[in-house]
Formats: C-alpha cells, structure tokens, sequence
C-alpha cells in the first residue's frame, strides 16, 4: 500500500546501522493539516537513508510511504516506511542579523 504525507520536516536523526547490510534512519513529519498538530515518525532503509541529507529541519516536504507490518514473538509491529521525500517550494530563509539587513539596502 503506497501513501503520501505533505508536511513540514520537523526532525531527522542520524543513519543507524543495524548489522553489516542494513541500515535506517527515523524522522519526523509535522502535519498542521488539522485541528491538532501530528507529529509522524517515519522510517527510511538501506541507499534510501540519503534522502534526509540535503533537506533542513522546518523544510516542507512530501512523504511518499508505504505501511508495513510484521510479527516477532506473538508481538505485532507497524512501520511507515518511506522511499521517497522530496521538499515542496522554497526553503525557509534563514533569520539574518541587523547588521545583515542593514546591508541589503539597494543603493
């Protein structure tokens, strides 16, 4: 099943290598589409994992994921995994200092 989550990337943790051939990282989608904000954590696996790297936190962004979900030990476990994210627009600008605005004059 493949979804989609637009929102803002809140967090991103570091890659994690969980054995010598797979690795992981986790982020954070901040959804305002609703009454109360969601905060979705979603996974991202294997070459994948550098997807995260050239987009800053607060980016807008478009999650494509699929929902996975498997058994260990009579436990039941459920995974967003995403493979592809792509940032939506711009990028926020960053906060520059008076000295830096007083340099922006045309003249």
């Amino acid at each position: 099943m493949s979804y989609e989550l637009s929102g803002k990337l809140h967090k991103k943790y570091d890659t994690e290598n969980k054995s010598g051939t797979f690795k992981s990282r986790d982020f954070v989608i901040l959804d305002e589409s609703t009454q109360y904000p969601q905060y979705i954590k979603l996974q991202i696996v294997q070459d994948r994992c550098e997807l995260l790297d050239n987009i800053q936190e607060g980016t807008p962004v478009k999650v494509h994921f699929d929902l996975r979900g498997r058994e260990w030990n009579e436990k039941f476990f459920t995974n967003l995994q995403a493979w592809r994210v792509e940032p939506i627009g711009a990028a926020p600008e960053p906060l520059k200092t008076k000295a830096e605005q007083d340099d922006d004059m045309p003249f």
